[in-house]
């Protein structure tokens, strides 16, 4: 079994930040790319920003600049640093692992979400 623990959201006013974490735990041999989608309230889930093992980036336009990506390893871990946040941010996050399990079958992982709130 395999599982992805989120933590972090909150609600926060605008030009806030706020650091959203995802660890992985379970029956891990190696983690490829880990990421972060969002999705608002009647909207299709979008991807925020991925990051690769050798820690090649991704970034939605709307983040760039603002929402840095970073992963420790040794952790199995993956953070993203959310800076200067628009109310359009408001959105439940999800991270996402794209993981070999010592079975060696390579499978998506999903968190169970966190929510964002951005308001003043």
């Amino acid at each position: 079994q395999v599982q992805l623990v989120e933590s972090g959201g909150g609600s926060v006013q605008p030009g806030g930040s706020l650091r959203l974490s995802c660890a992985a735990s379970g029956s891990i041999f190696s983690i490829n790319a880990m990421g972060w989608y969002r999705q608002a309230p009647g909207k299709q889930r979008e991807l925020v920003a991925r990051i690769t093992s050798d820690g090649s980036t991704h970034y939605a336009d709307s983040v760039k600049g603002r929402f840095p990506i970073s992963r420790a390893n040794a952790k199995n871990t993956v953070y993203l640093q959310m800076n200067s946040l628009k109310p359009e941010d408001t959105a439940v996050y999800y991270c996402n692992a794209d993981i070999v399990t010592e079975r060696l079958r390579r499978e998506d992982y999903w968190g169970q979400g966190t929510q964002v709130t951005v308001s003043s």
